[in-house]
């Protein structure tokens, strides 16, 4: 697949890492994978659900860019079923732009949206911020920072292993949910902002619509056990953002 003329120069190329481009409007899908490709990554088209959902089992990608108006299948329901064995990062590209098409992508496991028409660039620069998210802790002098398990009533919180339980039960999370619970249980007195669980969680050039924080907020509780009214958890503090509750 040739690389567009004028591709954007970013931090830097991906090499090693896959990427599933799912989209009916196959002009679309391979100027994404180009600009995929550029980065390095090795990249998978897909022009309709079903086809999406095998290829996601046989490729394993890394991360898949999901049209939500797929014929057959739409993106929501790929994204439910390819969330039942991956935790590959999805991000949505839509052409409607109502808010509740929004919100239904990501609370099916969505780690973020494009609305088209959008900028390849942005889109790719997007996925690149996701994927610089570190995934363990961060290190001091005296080598890798391994804390214990942070524990919230019967909710406990590891964040080296990456695994969440609650009353000993695993929680299954998508890499976004737990970094969202992560970044709330780090200093649990705390009340943090969208905007500042957005640059904790997204990065600080992250660019979109802040009420994708509520999203997967409402997303974890669901998957906790929790709810907004007893916010055992996660509490909402009105007007301001969100804090680790007491696990009361």
């Amino acid at each position: 697949m040739p690389s567009p003329a004028g591709a954007h120069d970013s931090s830097g190329p991906v090499a090693g890492l896959r990427a599933l481009v799912v989209d009916d409007e196959r002009p679309l899908a391979e100027l994404v994978g180009s600009y995929l490709e550029r980065d390095g990554f090795e990249v998978t088209l897909a022009g309709d659900g079903a086809e999406a959902v095998a290829l996601a089992r046989s490729a394993d990608p890394d991360v898949v860019v999901l049209d939500l108006g797929l014929p057959g299948l739409d993106g929501v329901e790929v994204c439910r079923r390819i969330r039942a064995h991956s935790d590959a990062y999805v991000v949505m590209l839509t052409a409607r732009t109502d808010e509740v098409d929004t919100l239904i992508g990501l609370s099916v496991g969505a780690d973020d949206y494009v609305t088209k028409p959008f900028s390849p660039r942005e889109l790719v620069a997007r996925i690149q911020a996701m994927l610089r998210r570190p995934r363990t802790p961060a290190t001091v002098a005296d080598g890798p920072r391994e804390p214990a398990a942070r524990a919230v009533g019967e909710l406990s919180i590891d964040e080296a292993g990456r695994e969440v339980t609650v009353g000993g039960e695993a929680v299954a999370l998508t890499r976004t949910e737990f970094d969202v619970l992560a970044a709330l249980s780090r200093d649990p007195g705390v009340v943090l902002s969208r905007a500042r669980l957005i640059e904790a969680v997204w990065g600080p050039n992250w660019v979109g619509d802040d009420h994708m924080v509520d999203v997967h907020i409402a997303h974890l509780r669901r998957k906790l056990g929790d709810d907004a009214a007893r916010g055992r958890y996660v509490r909402t503090v009105r007007g301001v953002g969100y804090r680790m509750g007491t696990g009361g």
